[in-house]
């Protein structure tokens, strides 16, 4: 990534969204040369598949199926069928952040409903405090759903997921959601800019 022509460095900084964000978890875990990373809505486990990196492999989060819930347009909500990542046999899958060499920021939408992304935040914070690091930042809003994405695209409160293959509800509030989506832009700027740069943004961004 250093020696790509639009990478500036000295330092690399990673932004992840939902399964992105265990992966840039991971990432900045195991590879070095990781100075920042920013997490939208993403869980301190490893999802979906197991995670293979040279001799290691992290299984997936388990899931209950049974405590799905389906909405009256028939789309998903899976925010309550992932287990604990804190129970055994869980455990295998945290991701062992504390490897990690520079610092997070966690945005979280409290209407997400697909992770209970809150949660996560917080035990990541818990898990980092309790190996001697520092802790993250995390930046909560009310009624924003799983969706934070660059500001003024549309709310996309549900879709077909490309991995489950079905109507998945995300959640979030229109108003809310949008105002989300401004701030948290900012605020990731803000992060890269102090991490990798030493510096402040000098201008708002004009997307």
């Amino acid at each position: 990534m250093l020696q790509h022509p639009q990478v500036k460095g000295p330092n690399v900084g990673l932004l992840g969204f939902s399964k992105g964000g265990d992966l840039c978890l991971s990432m900045a875990s195991f590879l070095k040369g990781i100075t920042a990373t920013v997490l939208i809505n993403a869980c301190v486990a490893n999802t979906l598949v197991p995670l293979h990196y040279k001799d290691m492999v992290i299984p997936e989060l388990g899931s209950d199926p049974a405590k799905q819930k389906i909405t009256e347009s028939a789309c998903l909500i899976s925010v309550d069928m992932w287990n604990n990542p804190l129970e055994e046999p869980n455990l295998q899958s945290l991701i062992p952040l504390e490897k990690a060499q520079g610092p997070f920021l966690f945005i979280v939408g409290l209407d997400d409903r697909s992770w209970k992304s809150g949660f996560y935040a917080q035990v990541a914070s818990v898990w980092l405090q309790a190996h001697g690091k520092d802790r993250p930042q995390i930046i909560q809003y009310p009624e924003a759903g799983h969706c934070i994405d660059p500001p003024y695209f549309p709310l996309c409160r549900a879709s077909v997921h490309a991995v489950l293959g079905k109507a998945v509800f995300y959640g979030g509030e229109p108003r809310a959601h949008s105002r989300a989506q401004v701030d948290a832009w900012q605020q990731i700027q803000r992060f890269f800019y102090k991490h990798l740069s030493g510096t402040e943004p000098v201008t708002h961004s004009k997307i």
